[in-house]
């Protein structure tokens, strides 16, 4: 339960040297989000800043394997118990040496746990082989095209496997140099930038956005076309060529799919065309395919669930820890149901849609609400969005937006919802709009879409049918 910092970096390389499995546990957990996992893990050793100490010791009650706790910096005041050993890592670091045999890892052996992020149930454990996190690693250089004389910049917490795998990994395998940033900072992003002299940054959507929509800065001119490499998903054409435009980026894009279980099932090497819209295409690593309801595969333009199967040895998740029933369940006919909806079209090009839990059908058409909240994140006063269902008694579910605004904004509800008629397809616009301060998330960042269903439309929510406002149809 570290910070971005280069211990947190060293412990779960020396937990694989022992042979040991590392969990990266997200630093905001605390109460039963961070008992379950430390119980469901079965974790010995726990290692904290002193900061998080306590937490850990507040959970002990449900975690009887837990026999050690190493504190990161300061001793914390008052943490302890009985029967669990309390250390330093600064001492125990001034006492270290490097006698131990290095033991010989195998391509299955697993180097992490990765835990989902439990929208609907607990989170479950992701049991990750050496072989799969360095074929993420190999493939992410494949999409980007970087190089050991790139200097690689990410804000991206190590607790996820996003870090991990295109930060870590990737620098090592190409003896290369990366900066973590404690957090990401949008005021400071630039002048990060410039002070590590980074040519390659890893991001994720909405840190994409908000970079792209920001004013002006000296640092920001300063830095014009020295970013070679910028890469994040989801990262719509519109964005991208933001970026070239604002800041001269070289490269940007690595719009992929794939998830903690199987990652990348499609993506494309840099310099291979790509089609606006679109995820790569299947690559030798993964067999994907199409399903419907019944497990019939679909033909190309067809939207169904995404499934798939390994190719190579070790290339995907091994399970799920200690929930054979919960692996079981999605190995169905012997293929992996991701919950996701997609298409190939007659190139061969990938499509995500959508969840399928998160899907949307009104009047009789589609709505996929990946797409619809791409569209509305396009609009320069929201700076977060979900797009949802609202249960209807008299036909098909009506159409939500939920947004967080831009502080200072004087944006109305109609004039949002009036703003996409020429952006959405008529039967897509929505008929609900409510602007909130924030979106309900579970503590890794995931909006709680389910939330939102059930509260449905709020005495604070406005209803465009109430207000006469009718899209054109077009």
């Amino acid at each position: 339960m570290l910070d971005n910092n280069l211990d947190a970096v060293v412990t779960l390389l020396a937990a694989n040297r022992l042979g040991a499995v590392a969990a990266p546990v997200n630093t905001g957990y605390r109460g039963e989000f961070l008992r379950h996992q430390v119980a469901d893990t079965g974790a010995e050793v726990v290692i904290a800043e002193s900061d998080y100490v306590e937490r850990a010791f507040e959970v002990l009650d449900g975690t009887p394997a837990v026999r050690t706790v190493v504190h990161r910096g300061a001793a914390p005041e008052g943490a302890g118990r009985p029967g669990v050993e309390l250390l330093s890592l600064d001492a125990l670091r001034a006492a270290a040496d490097d006698t131990l045999p290095a033991p010989v890892a195998r391509p299955s052996d697993l180097t992490c746990l990765i835990y989902t992020a439990g929208t609907t149930g607990p989170s479950k454990g992701c049991m990750i082989s050496h072989n799969y996190a360095m074929n993420i690693s190999r493939q992410y250089l494949q999409v980007t095209g970087r190089r050991t004389e790139n200097v690689h910049f990410t804000p991206l917490p190590l607790f996820h496997f996003n870090a991990w795998t295109c930060t870590v990994l990737s620098t090592i395998l190409l003896h290369g140099s990366a900066a973590l940033a404690p957090r990401f900072s949008l005021s400071g992003f630039w002048p990060e930038i410039e002070r590590t002299g980074a040519s390659s940054v890893s991001l994720l959507g909405t840190i994409l956005t908000l970079i792209a929509g920001a004013p002006d800065s000296e640092a920001a001119q300063r830095c014009h076309g020295r970013l070679e490499i910028v890469q994040g998903a989801p990262f719509p054409a519109e964005l991208i060529e933001t970026w070239k435009r604002r800041f001269g980026a070289g490269w940007a894009g690595a719009n992929v799919f794939g998830l903690t279980e199987c990652c990348l099932t499609t993506h494309l090497p840099r310099g291979e065309a790509s089609r606006p819209g679109t995820s790569g295409r299947r690559n030798d690593d993964f067999d994907v395919r199409i399903f419907d309801d019944e497990d019939r595969e679909l033909p190309p333009g067809e939207v169904g669930e995404i499934v798939v199967r390994p190719l190579k040895r070790h290339v995907m998740f091994e399970g799920y820890w200690n929930r054979p029933d919960a692996t079981a369940a999605l190995q169905r006919n012997l293929w992996f149901h991701t919950g996701d909806l997609g298409k190939f079209d007659d190139d061969g090009y990938f499509h995500f849609v959508d969840r399928k839990k998160d899907y949307l059908r009104r009047r009789g058409e589609n709505i996929s609400s990946f797409e619809m909240e791409t569209a509305f994140l396009q609009h320069p006063d929201i700076t977060d969005v979900a797009v949802h269902s609202v249960f209807s008694e008299l036909s098909e579910d009506d159409v939500k937006v939920t947004a967080v605004l831009r502080t200072g904004s004087a944006l109305t509800e109609e004039e949002l919802c009036r703003w996409s008629f020429d952006r959405l397809p008529y039967f897509a616009v929505p008929r609900y709009v409510e602007f909130r301060d924030q979106l309900p998330k579970n503590p890794v960042g995931r909006v709680l879409k389910y939330v939102l269903r059930a509260e449905g439309a709020t005495p604070a929510t406005w209803d465009r049918e109430d207000a006469g406002v009718e899209p054109p149809k077009r």
